[in-house]
């Protein structure tokens, strides 16, 4: 398995990517926003992802996109093939982003957004916190980019401030050391995203 910062070379990949994706929304019912080849190949070619291969096949992949003057960057369209799937690749390959990312934007806070259990926990381990929408990006491109997402109408009824998914944030000024992730992590993360989705309601 060879995890590589992608290439024009893997431009050709595009389209395999794109469709895993979609398949992989559908397949889970979760609300992931759909990426068109021609996006993931300019994500390519600007040397902004992270593409796993295996004997010249498309096994998984992962992309940064740049945010509010590149105070923001946030990895996005982590997709793992369904042959190479619960044997970690996603962790290694968000790793190998995460590392991109603090390369070639050293000052930018690194954010996500997702409803995935297994993402919480890869970010929680690269030192990242769940935060209300209101510490993420305020670009209006950013969050446009939710509109093929199954639950925009929530993020548009709640003005932008809340959806299914949870806000996670990376602050190259607090860096914190690697965590563990368990059981009792998990809860405290959903503990958290209830606490936050509150405090909005009330204010």
């Amino acid at each position: 398995m060879k995890i590589l910062r992608a290439k024009a070379e893997h431009i050709i990949y595009a389209k395999d990517i794109s469709q895993c994706i979609d398949e992989s929304a559908k397949n889970r019912g979760t609300g992931i926003a759909r990426r068109t080849p021609e996006y993931i190949a300019g994500k390519i070619q600007n040397g902004n992802a992270v593409i796993a291969i295996e004997n010249d096949l498309f096994a998984g992949f992962c992309y940064i996109e740049i945010w509010g003057h590149g105070k923001y960057v946030a990895h996005s369209g982590l997709i793992v093939a369904p042959d190479h799937r619960s044997k970690g690749l996603a962790k290694r390959i968000k790793k190998e982003v995460f590392e991109l990312s603090l390369e070639k934007y050293p000052k930018a806070k690194i954010f996500g957004i997702t409803t995935g259990m297994p993402v919480m926990k890869i970010n929680y381990e690269l030192g990242y916190k769940p935060v209300h929408f209101s510490e993420l990006t305020d670009d209006p491109e950013f969050w446009k980019g939710c509109q093929t997402c199954k639950n925009y109408d929530i993020l548009t009824r709640t003005e932008r401030q809340m959806c299914l998914c949870t806000g996670m944030l990376y602050d190259p000024n607090q860096k914190t050391e690697p965590k563990t992730f368990n059981n009792k992590v998990a809860l405290r993360l959903k503990q958290i995203k209830k606490t936050l989705l509150l405090k909005k309601n009330n204010s």
